[in-house]
């Protein structure tokens, strides 16, 4: 072939390669423009998408008039449970609405240290579930939680409520006849829930974003008064959930505060409502009341205003009008005792309340059981620990790893008096011997006599050493009465 021909040729096919190139760039760069226009606009999305949430997350407008710098009154960031705020920066990464709320603020501003910290939110349970996913667990059927764990320390996450005014499915919204909330999933927003709160004091919203509490209903003036007032009106809030005069009593005494004219008025009037109020919650409620400190005070105020009674119904036959009866002393006497530990930050036995406080109707009733029935000691206090075991238990729903405490505590009483042979020691080695030698110690203070001195030697016995027990035991048989000896006939025998 002729040189210049095949040079020709060369060149043809580098034009060829050359456009096929040129062609494929054009091609690649027209697709890189119109993805470019694609992304840009897909941007304008997105940023629209961030724009909406950060708009749910604002306060709204309305809240303005009603909102006080944390800085103001003395409550920073650094004070709140770092688990609640991380709750609640989540909430509001996820577009939601979330505040602590309620009590923790309270005891904040009054200068005390919160026990739990709680959180509220327009993000439904099951919506907080899908967030927190295994730490979160939902509770309770009459009001729906969630509960966010971390470890021990649980965040309660509760959903805005909203008022029972609009019709709704008995699913959402239940009440009785006496007006009592039996269930009550009705939600709402914020203002909402704030009017749904029982205590001024106790709708206060912190929001961690812009450092500012909201105050729809001037909490934080109650609280430098002194003055615990009802939101909204007060028979209608007793009645939506009675539990509410307990609260007021509990704090009233814990929180050194005084209740307002008209939340006060009703609570006499409406006290039997109590009864409508399943016992277990009546039993976790006296807890809160009896055994947070101020459990003296609490049971003056509780007397005062006819809710006593309600709680424990069976004691009633055993006061007297000048309350100075057995019962009624053993009660307060046992109450200090108990606001001393808690002073102390000692440990608290709940069984061994209950049974002091019913201690003296049950020597009362082993009394009747004894004279009428012709029963020895024993079989009248395991009778009477059962009649009175059932008087408590209806009104208050004793769990039963507390009621066998108090059944052991109570019969403890007649083996402290056997003082001879090995008895004592066998005493010594029941589990419940400290509570049952602390009943006693009470029983010495209140009745004196014999209980003196048998208190005295079993707090001496305690303390001593091998030898030292011995010469106890032996003083105690020289000075205890001999028992009488039994003589017995012997039988004649017939003859055939």
């Amino acid at each position: 072939m002729c040189p210049f021909v095949l040079f020709k040729n060369v060149l043809f096919t580098e034009f060829i390669i050359l456009t096929y190139i040129k062609n494929l760039f054009s091609k690649h760069s027209k697709q890189v423009k119109s993805t470019k226009i694609d992304r840009s606009s897909l941007n304008v999305v997105v940023h629209s998408t961030k724009s909406t949430k950060a708009k749910t997350n604002k306060p709204v407008q309305s809240h303005k008039k009603y909102t006080v710098k944390a800085s103001q009154v003395n409550i920073h960031a650094r004070m709140l449970s770092k688990n609640a705020l991380s709750v609640v920066e989540k909430l509001n990464r996820h577009g939601y609405e979330a505040y602590i709320v309620g009590g923790c603020l309270r005891d904040l501003l009054l200068g005390k240290t919160p026990k739990d910290f709680d959180v509220a939110t327009n993000a439904r349970p099951e919506q907080v579930q899908a967030i927190f996913q295994r730490r979160c667990r939902l509770v309770g059927r009459r009001f729906r939680l969630a509960h966010i764990m971390f470890g021990r320390d649980i965040i309660e996450v509760a959903t805005f409520r909203a008022s029972h005014e609009v019709n709704h499915s008995e699913q959402q919204a239940k009440q009785n006849q006496d007006g009592m909330i039996l269930r009550d999933n009705v939600y709402g927003t914020l203002e909402q829930d704030a009017q749904r709160r029982d205590f001024t004091v106790n709708a206060l919203y912190y929001s961690p974003r812009d450092n500012s509490i909201y105050d729809f209903y001037h909490g934080i003036d109650d609280l430098k008064a002194g003055k615990l007032r009802l939101i909204g009106d007060p028979v209608t809030r007793y009645q939506e959930d009675p539990v509410r005069m307990l609260r007021a009593i509990r704090f009233m005494a814990k929180l050194d505060m005084f209740l307002d004219k008209a939340s006060e008025t009703p609570i006499v009037e409406l006290a039997p409502l109590l009864k409508n109020i399943p016992p277990a919650r009546l039993f976790d409620e006296s807890l809160k009341l009896l055994q947070t400190g101020s459990g003296e005070k609490t049971y003056y105020l509780l007397r005062q205003y006819g809710l006593f009674e309600q709680l424990f119904p069976a004691l009633i036959p055993y006061f007297t009008e000048q309350g100075d009866s057995l019962a009624e002393r053993m009660i307060i006497h046992s109450l200090k005792s108990t606001d001393e530990r808690i002073a102390d930050n000692l440990r608290l036995n709940s069984a061994f309340l209950f049974a002091t406080f019913f201690w003296y109707p049950l020597r009362e009733k082993v009394d009747i059981l004894k004279n009428e029935g012709g029963l020895n000691n024993h079989d009248a206090y395991a009778l009477a620990s059962n009649e009175i075991m059932d008087l408590l238990c209806h009104s208050l729903a004793v769990p039963r790893r507390h009621t066998g405490v108090i059944r052991e505590i109570w019969l403890l009483q007649l083996q402290l008096l056997k003082r001879s042979g090995r008895f004592p020691e066998r005493t010594m080695e029941q589990p419940k011997f400290r509570a049952a030698y602390d009943l006693l110690a009470m029983r010495a203070e209140i009745e004196g006599g014999e209980s003196i001195e048998l208190a005295k030697w079993w707090h001496e016995y305690q303390f001593s050493n091998a030898e030292q027990r011995i010469a106890l035991l032996k003083e105690q048989d020289k000075n205890a009465p001999k028992p009488k000896k039994r003589y017995y006939r012997k039988r004649s025998t017939k003859k055939d």
